[in-house]
């Protein structure tokens, strides 16, 4: 600024001479500022080139300050810092194990089964690029001032090792329990004892374990103690060492039943045997017996169904159904599904039988005692006893059932039915004549040889049918021989 204010004061004066002197000054002052100008250039150049050649160095190495978890990668190539990583996390963690254990043996799995890993190629990648992406002059102050890069990675396994184990586990440790058993051998009682069952707790198990496997390579193998839960039979040695006394017996007679009738008593009779009912447990007699079938060897004899006797496999059964009934109800137990026949039955006075039909009727009764039952059934002589067996302590009284028929109604005439399908002259009993009955049946209870107590405990009617007999009327045509 100053050359221009001497050049106007040396116009203004006229003064060629100054002028001059002051041009002559201003190419020397530019020679001076190319010379500053060049000295930068050069400079700068040679600072690029400076810099340049401090940043090209670390082209292929990893930054430093660099740290891959706890571990420094700084000035390594890609492939050093890849094998860095993988020996000190990868190789490490690989030989870590999960112990379960239980009290018979110990469960090992290798984190290398679960196919633990780390993802390092993607970290080491990470770390690798890290800050290549600059420019070169930042790239030179990261590299002479160094910023604390710190990249963590990522843990992952697979889980299915570990449910597969805990499923062999599981078979090798669960286990049913086994109820205690009891039997009549000569006369005394002979008890099996009951075995424990056991159930590992498998989703906890699961659970715990997987809240503590992590990718820290510092902490130790993983140890879980297995949770096992014991489970109880429901019939123990102990409770049933309670069954020491006779509570009940009663027999019926089938002397006259045919050799079917007599098969069908004998092989329901004997499905029933050695049945234990434990306190608050209910017994089912269809449950019990099953179903009647050729297959298991019952045969096809006379049944009761409604008013009429037919033949059906099991035929016979309801003496079984109904014995047992009268052995139970003696016993003080009362019944939660009993049915009365619709005719009565020769074999047992009336109000005191149960029919039974598989999938529509069925004798059912709960053991309210407090102590567990026993049923011994026993056939023998074409006479079937069952004895129901108990606590001592239910001995002080006794039981029995009293009928009261208080009302019986004949049957009407002999109705008869023209029949077009039988021959004229021909006679069939379609329905028996049945004399109807109402009875009322009560559970007395004995004290030292008193009636303490009277009970109600059934009201039945049996139906009244009068005779049916259908008459053949169908004529027969007569045959007239032709004569040639």
């Amino acid at each position: 600024m100053k050359y221009y204010t001497d050049i106007i004061i040396c116009l203004y004066n006229n003064s060629l001479t100054e002028y001059g002197g002051i041009i002559k000054l201003m190419k020397k002052n530019v020679k001076v500022i190319i010379i500053i100008l060049l000295i930068v250039i050069l400079g700068a150049s040679g600072f690029y080139l400076y810099i340049n050649n401090s940043t090209k160095k670390w082209t292929s190495l990893v930054y430093p300050g660099v740290k891959i978890g706890d571990l420094d990668i700084s000035g390594k190539t890609l492939a050093q810092a890849k094998d860095m990583v993988s020996q000190k996390y990868q190789s490490t963690i690989l030989k870590k194990n999960v112990n379960i254990k239980t009290p018979q043996k110990t469960y090992s799995l290798n984190f290398a089964k679960m196919n633990a890993k780390y993802n390092v190629d993607e970290v080491v990648n990470e770390a690798f690029n890290y800050g290549k992406d600059l420019s070169l002059y930042k790239k030179y102050k990261l590299i002479r001032k160094p910023e604390n890069k710190v990249i963590n990675m990522n843990f992952t396994y697979d889980s299915k090792p570990l449910s597969e184990l805990i499923a062999t586990m599981k078979k090798d440790i669960n286990s049913t329990p086994k109820n205690a058993n009891i039997y009549r051998s000569a006369g005394n009682f002979v008890i099996t004892p009951d075995k424990k069952g056991y159930t590992l707790m498998d989703d906890k198990l699961k659970k715990e374990i997987l809240s503590k496997i992590n990718g820290d390579i510092n902490s130790p193998d993983i140890l879980v103690k297995a949770e096992i839960k014991t489970v109880l039979a429901n019939v123990t040695k102990e409770k049933l060492q309670t069954v020491n006394s006779k509570l009940s017996s009663f027999s019926s007679n089938f002397g006259t039943s045919a050799y079917s009738r007599s098969t069908n008593i004998t092989l329901a009779t004997n499905s029933i045997n050695g049945t234990i009912i434990m306190p608050g447990q209910s017994f089912s007699f269809n449950g019990t017996v099953g179903r009647r079938t050729a297959a298991k060897g019952y045969q096809p004899a006379p049944v009761d169904i409604g008013t009429k006797v037919s033949s059906d496999y099991g035929g016979g059964i309801c003496q079984v159904s109904t014995s047992l009934y009268n052995a139970i109800i003696r016993s003080n137990i009362k019944s939660t599904e009993r049915n009365h026949h619709s005719i009565p039955s020769t074999y047992i006075p009336l109000g005191n039988d149960a029919t039974v039909d598989w999938g529509n009727l069925d004798y059912k009764f709960t053991n309210t005692l407090g102590f567990p039952v026993f049923i011994e059934s026993i056939v023998s002589n074409k006479i079937l006893t069952f004895n129901v067996y108990s606590n001592s302590s239910l001995n002080n009284k006794s039981y029995t059932l009293v009928n009261d028929i208080y009302a019986a109604v004949k049957p009407g005439p002999t109705e008869y039915i023209d029949d077009a399908s039988l021959p004229v002259g021909s006679i069939v009993q379609d329905q028996f004549p049945l004399v109807g009955y109402k009875v009322r049946t009560y559970k007395d209870t004995i004290q030292n040889g008193n009636v303490i107590k009277h009970e109600l405990i059934s009201n039945d009617s049996y139906q009244v049918k009068s005779e049916v007999i259908r008459v053949g009327i169908k004529k027969t045509e007569k045959k007239i021989k032709s004569i040639k």
